[in-house]
This record gives C-alpha cells, sequence and structure tokens, in this order.
C-alpha cells in the first residue's frame, strides 16, 4: 500500500508530465545504487511460475504482463522496469532523429475515469541515443522490445525509409521490435495502416530485418501496434496485410480518440485515451484478430488492463501476452503482484496447467 497511501497521492498533485519523468529519471538513478535492484525486486518482484511463464516468438518471458511502450521512451530505466514485476518491456517510440514532441501541456490525468490522455508526439532522444543507452544495460532480466515510429517531419510516402532506419541502429539490442502506425498524435501516421502504404512499410521492415539477420547472425520478430479506431472492413484488411507480411504478431490496441462515457472535465482535450473505458474495445479487438487467423498470428492485449479478470479477459479472448500502462500509474507498482496472483486463481478456477491454455478460450 506505500504507492497508494503516499506515492500516488504526490505524484496526482503534480503536473502529469513532471511526475513521469520523475518517476522514470528516479528509476534509472536508483538501479544505480549498490543494492538498489534487488530491494526493488524484494518489494514489488514477481516470481517465475510454471503456470504463467510464455515462450513466443523464441522468447522466454518469465510473467505474461508486460509494460506497455511510452512510459520509457527513451530507454533510460529499463533495469529499474524490469526489477518491478514485469514480463517483458517495450521502450520507446522512437524515431531516427530526437525531436522535442508537441507542445505542452501534453498529458492528462482523468481520475474519475480511471484514464490517461496524451499528445506526446514521440517525444524522444532518436535511435542513436537509445542505441547508445541499451548498449550498456547488460543482462537483462525480462525481454525488452524496441517500439520504432516515424519522424513528424518525415511525409508518409518517405515513412518506411525512417522505420528501416531505426532497425538498422537498433537491431542488435531489442529482443524484439514494434512498428507503430498507430499513433494519433503524430499527424497522417495512422493513414499508414491502410491500402499501398502498409504494404510498402511492412515489405520494407522485413527486409531490413532480413538484412541485420543476415550480418547478425540471428533473426528477431517484428510486430505490428495497431489502433482501436478502425472499422470491420478496415481491421479485416489490415489483418489481412500484415499476416501475408511475414511479421511475427499483433499488438491490439494503441490508445483511442473515442471519448465515449467519460466523466471528467479533461475529456475535452486532444489526444489519445489510455486506461479502463479502452478495457472492452481493446478486448473487441484482440477477438477478432484472433478470429480472422484462426489464432495462427501471435497476440499482445494492450488497453485498460486494471485487473487479473481484464487481463483473463484479453487472453481467453486471444491475446498470449498483455500490457499494462495506465493502470501502473494509478496502482503503482503493487499492480503487477496482483496480476499475477489473480491470473493464477483463474487458471486454476477453469482448470487449466498453464496459460497457453486459456489463449482463446472464448473461441473453442
Amino acid at each position: 500500500m506505500l504507492y497508494r497511501n503516499i506515492g500516488k497521492p504526490i505524484f496526482f498533485k503534480m503536473d502529469p508530465e513532471k511526475a513521469h519523468h520523475l518517476v522514470v529519471d528516479g528509476l534509472a538513478r536508483a538501479a544505480l545504487l549498490p543494492g538498489a535492484e534487488q530491494a526493488m525486486r524484494g518489494m514489488y518482484g514477481v516470481s517465475e511460475t510454471p503456470d504463467l511463464a510464455v515462450d513466443l516468438f523464441g522468447i522466454h518471458f518469465p510473467t505474461p504482463v508486460g509494460l506497455a511502450a511510452g512510459l520509457d521512451k527513451n530507454a533510460k530505466a529499463v533495469k529499474g522496469f524490469s526489477s518491478i514485476g514485469f514480463g517483458f518491456m517495450e521502450v520507446g517510440t522512437v524515431t531516427p532523429k530526437g525531436q522535442a514532441g508537441n507542445e505542452l501541456p501534453r498529458l492528462f490525468r482523468l481520475p474519475e475515469d480511471e484514464a490517461l490522455i496524451n499528445r506526446m508526439g514521440f517525444n524522444n532522444d532518436g535511435s542513436a541515443a537509445m542505441a547508445a543507452r541499451l548498449s550498456r544495460v547488460k543482462n537483462r532480466r525480462i525481454p525488452v522490445a524496441v517500439n520504432i515510429g516515424k519522424n513528424k517531419v518525415t511525409p508518409n510516402e518517405e515513412a518506411h525509409r525512417d522505420y528501416e532506419t531505426c532497425i538498422r541502429e537498433l537491431f542488435p539490442y531489442g529482443d524484439f521490435f514494434v512498428v507503430n502506425i498507430s499513433s494519433p498524435n503524430t499527424p497522417d501516421l495512422r493513414s499508414l495502416q491502410h491500402g499501398s502504404e502498409l504494404s510498402l512499410l511492412l515489405d520494407t521492415v522485413m527486409k531490413e530485418m532480413g538484412r541485420q539477420a543476415d550480418t547478425h547472425g540471428i533473426a528477431k520478430p517484428v510486430l505490428v501496434k495497431i489502433a482501436p479506431d478502425v472499422n470491420d472492413e478496415e481491421l479485416e484488411f489490415m489483418v489481412d496485410t500484415i499476416s501475408s507480411s511475414g511479421v511475427s504478431g499483433i499488438i491490439a490496441t494503441n490508445t483511442t480518440l473515442s471519448r465515449a462515457g467519460l466523466k471528467h472535465d479533461n475529456a475535452k482535450e486532444t489526444g489519445g485515451l489510455s486506461g479502463r473505458p479502452l478495457k472492452e474495445r481493446s478486448t473487441e479487438i484482440v477477438s477478432r484478430i484472433y478470429r480472422q487467423t484462426g489464432g495462427k498470428l501471435p497476440i499482445i492485449g494492450s488497453g485498460g488492463i486494471f485487473t487479473a479478470e481484464d487481463a483473463y479477459n484479453k487472453i481467453t479472448a486471444g491475446a498470449s501476452l498483455v500490457e499494462i500502462y495506465t493502470a501502473l500509474i494509478y496502482e503503482g507498482p503493487e499492480v503487477n503482484r496482483r496480476l499475477h496472483a489473480g491470473l493464477r486463481k483463474l487458471l486454476k478456477r477453469d482448470g487449466y496447467q498453464h496459460i497457453s491454455e486459456a489463449v482463446g478460450a472464448d473461441h473453442r
């Protein structure tokens, strides 16, 4: 209850982005202190258990719950986040050139809705800076995914070159890669989800991944992160294109532009909404992808997960792994232990020996 009673009241009195930087920078500095990682694992770590450990994409995930992209944008606190119970984490979104992002303020809390709205705009230090940081992180405890995007000034017809550059510079340092074409905060980015632009982008990405695999002697997975704000026809086309591209999986979903049912005054702010209001729509997208692909394309479910039941619903809908972000802000690092313990109980309740048995159970 340390976070709920002490940390959260302090952070929630601060500007949201200042609190964000305080957490990331604090975790980065703490990890440098002798014994700090061990202390964090003692307070918040999650012990690996056979029923929840997942082997997917040729990678071992000690738990199925990861940290979504957007919190550690520059890979500053990989050791810190690796010590508080996550089974994997995404860093980024990173772009080839560093950029400041959108004007302040650009991050807003909606406490009544247990949600966040952000219009950050891929603020980051650039791919070279991230490569340098990740190169210094030795003996990682959990897999690290690099979430890649395009610079704001890059026109869509040249966007594939930005993704190519990020892969080339960061390939040695990521365990897997995530192609972000679904943030609502970079102009026209979501257009890359449709038509020939999507095919060109994924073709370029897969060719560069192949070149890097040949150079480094190891192949690495790449996933595509999609938006929830698509109709059935658009989703079907996207999934068909992604499936035929040869990528390893899909992350469903990014933030939403919908404001349905929100109570807080900050609902008027522009940007992507994350948190509890996204839960049902993101789970529906997971289910549709699983059904369309016959469960053959692995899915990471993301959006609105606060409880073990939320995570389990995404798993039974078709997700092999799940991610959280907003729940960490509202619930603190204790959330990972609650999710882990709750998932174990739900598996036992339903008679499953391993989490993989529950994946897609809604469709059987």
